[in-house]
């Protein structure tokens, strides 16, 4: 399990390292771009990319350390960061996006003239660069289970989306002169961006409020624990996310005077470790001391 983590972890980090450099070059490309043709959609791409670059390079500072033992003063390891550096980025996509509606509104008002030809072409480089970078980060990272992974591969395919955006208002105004798709787009794009930007948010707050994971049923752990001999009651029961894809289990098994502690501690564990695969896992087993309340 843990060669397959470190394999997964290299592929990550690999992904994001391709994506970054990709990122960095179109970065440059669509800002001077953005000033020579005063496009706000060129300018807030790369305003998004720039972002990008930070979050890419977040991540992957989160998996190194990560990657650190655990300490005396951190026993679970370095794990969470990856989370809060996933909310990191939540954040920066929320006030991009924010930064871009207000400059779209001022620009409803007034609307500029654009150089829609240049503009069009550096949004297709762009594209193309996004297309590259969504694949590298799908081909060699994890972007549907590490929420990590996923918040860097959302700022990637809002940039392709601002880029899509780009090139349809450069062709509103090439053939229509209709100036106003510019900041209009920019607005569409921005919301998207805000909708992905929300559910990372939602997730990341999620564990690290140590809430349990989606796919884990707690009840469901609980029947099972009780179905087994000996077993009267179950307290303090707690599922929890340490980082994506790594998950914590403990509880207190009351059981039977006359029972074999050690005998329901193997199964309890059994039926955990068949069931669940938690990374970390521990039963606690109390012996009553007035088993006649419990019949």
């Amino acid at each position: 399990m843990h060669s397959h983590h470190d394999e997964q972890r290299k592929g990550n980090q690999k992904g994001l390292v391709i994506a970054a450099t990709i990122t960095t070059i179109i970065l440059i490309l669509e800002f001077v771009g953005g000033l020579i043709t005063n496009s706000l959609a060129l300018l807030s791409d790369s305003g998004h990319m720039l972002s990008d670059v930070s979050s890419l390079l977040l991540s992957l500072f989160a998996m190194w350390l990560a990657a650190r033992p655990p300490s005396s003063s951190k026993t679970f390891g370095y794990h969470r960061f990856e989370i809060i550096a996933a909310f990191i980025n939540g954040i920066t996509l929320f006030v991009i996006a924010g930064l871009i509606m207000i400059e779209a509104y001022k620009r409803l008002l007034e609307p500029q003239t654009v150089a829609s030809g240049t503009m069009m072409t550096i949004a297709l480089i762009g594209l193309i660069a996004n297309v590259l970078s969504a694949v590298a980060l799908l081909r060699q990272g994890d972007v549907k289970d590490n929420l990590n992974m996923r918040s860097a591969y959302l700022h990637i395919i809002g940039d392709a989306l601002g880029s899509i955006g780009a090139i349809v208002a450069g062709i509103l105004m090439y053939y229509y002169n209709w100036y106003v798709a510019d900041p209009i787009i920019s607005v569409v794009v921005a919301i998207i961006i805000l909708r992905g930007a929300w559910r990372v948010i939602k997730q990341s707050v999620h564990i690290l409020m140590e809430g349990t994971p989606e796919h884990i049923d707690p009840i469901r752990i609980r029947k099972l624990l009780e179905s087994i001999d000996g077993v009267l009651d179950i307290h303090d029961l707690r599922v929890w996310t340490i980082t994506s894809g790594v998950h914590s289990f403990t509880c207190h098994l009351l059981i039977e005077s006359e029972g074999n502690s050690q005998t329901i501690l193997n199964v309890a564990s059994s039926i955990i470790s068949k069931e669940y695969s938690f990374q970390f896992s521990a039963i606690q087993i109390e012996i009553s001391s007035d088993t006649c309340r419990y019949r």
